[in-house]
């Protein structure tokens, strides 16, 4: 059984790289018209590494054709040098990663995280499990403007997307300011204030007529353009909303607003993962902490709750240590300090787009690994896929 294929046309890099790969099971072609020969041959083919030799035209003419045809293998490509406006042009095409070729070790974590997403929408299927036909809903919040907290969910639901493998919506709860539209830069001409005058009756037609499509298998409901239209959307209208949504998502990303309105407990309510904000300050900490307490006594399961510290490198006086012992968790995240955070809000790009291999970036992403469940831990010394290397002496 080939679960793996590695496309290289080039016998040098082969006689380097190609041994290791077979090493785990898997198979090596020469060209891309082997490969589609391969594929049918192979139908449990998870993976497919796209070396650096090959032409980029004709590794994403695949990868889109791929995704339609096969959407649960996995494309990883390596090139010999990484180029910002390629890596988005690999993205859209629906490329789970791009890789440089010098640093083999990023290639082995790329392929171990997309086989794994690929056996975890596979299992799904299967068993009729939750991420088909139930999507899974994720909440962020914090209670404190400033904290970034539409930032990390912006490119959260990028990140579940994995670049076409699972289909996602962010629905902005913000009612009265919310930023979701201006950071993915939407006309704001449909809202969740379409669904006022369908509360009580909406449907998979009328959810589809208020939500704006971001790309393809990323969708954003988003918050009321005039702040008086959000005074009429009730408890009542969210929970119809997500519960018409659920079976047409894989995941649901929920920002909200820095109080907690009965919209946002509603969300809650019926949330798989609570996303908690926190950065190094105190006004913030105090805030997380309340959050937290208060989660518990509405009985939120702690083991669904990923705490995440945003700007977690900013020297202030407060260790990471630090900031756990004050709010009784641990963190699931830690997202860097940078200055590219606001270029990317200004420009209305999410930063995992433009730039993925960004420490933001993977910070984001390796939260979006938990939600999945497809978290790997990233070992120096490790196969191709996970498996654990000979160490000679």
């Amino acid at each position: 059984m080939s679960l793996y294929v590695y496309l290289e046309p080039d016998r040098e890099i082969l006689a380097e790289r190609g041994p290791e790969f077979q090493s785990v099971g898997g198979a090596i072609v020469h060209s891309m018209a082997e490969l589609e020969t391969h594929l049918p041959r192979y139908p449990e083919t998870l993976l497919v590494l796209i070396g650096a030799s090959v032409p980029l035209d004709e590794a994403l003419m695949f990868t889109a054709y791929q995704r339609l045809q096969r959407p649960l293998i996995g494309v990883v490509l390596v090139r010999k040098q990484i180029n910002p406006a390629e890596v988005i042009r690999c993205l859209q095409a629906g490329v789970r990663d791009v890789v440089e070729e010098a640093d083999w070790d990023s290639v082995r974590q790329a392929t171990s995280r997309s086989v794994d997403i690929s056996k975890a929408l596979s299992t799904s299927i299967r068993s009729g499990a939750e991420v088909a036909p139930f999507g899974r809903i994720v909440t962020v919040f914090a209670g404190k403007g400033g904290c970034g907290r539409s930032f990390v969910a912006v490119n959260l639901a990028v990140a579940l997307w994995a670049g076409g493998a699972r289909r996602v919506l962010i629905v902005d709860l913000d009612l009265q300011f919310g930023d979701v539209a201006i950071m993915l830069k939407l006309p704001p001409d449909r809202s969740i204030a379409g669904g006022i005058a369908m509360a009580g009756r909406l449907d998979e037609p009328g959810l589809r007529s208020i939500v704006t499509p971001y790309r393809p298998g990323v969708d954003a409901l988003l918050a009321p353009g005039n702040p008086a239209q959000g005074e009429h959307v009730r408890r009542e209208l969210v929970l119809e909303i997500l519960d018409v949504a659920r079976p047409h998502y894989d995941f649901i990303v929920i920002d909200t607003p820095a109080i907690v309105t009965d919209q946002v407990l509603a969300a809650l309510d019926v949330s798989d993962w609570f996303i908690p904000i926190v950065t190094p300050d105190l006004p913030t900490l105090k805030t997380v902490r309340l959050t937290v307490e208060m989660f518990d006594m509405l009985e939120y399961p702690r083991d669904r709750s990923l705490l995440v510290f945003n700007r977690a490198n900013t020297q202030v006086g407060l260790t990471t240590a630090d900031v756990e012992e004050a709010i009784g968790m641990p963190f699931a995240s830690l997202v860097p300090s940078s200055r590219d955070v606001p270029i990317s809000v200004n420009q209305g790009e999410p930063l995992l787009l433009t730039e993925p291999l960004h420490p933001v970036s993977r910070a984001i992403r390796q939260l979006a690994d938990r939600c999945a469940g497809t978290e790997t831990a990233p070992e120096p010394k490790r196969g191709l896929f996970g498996r654990r290397k000979k160490v000679t002496r």
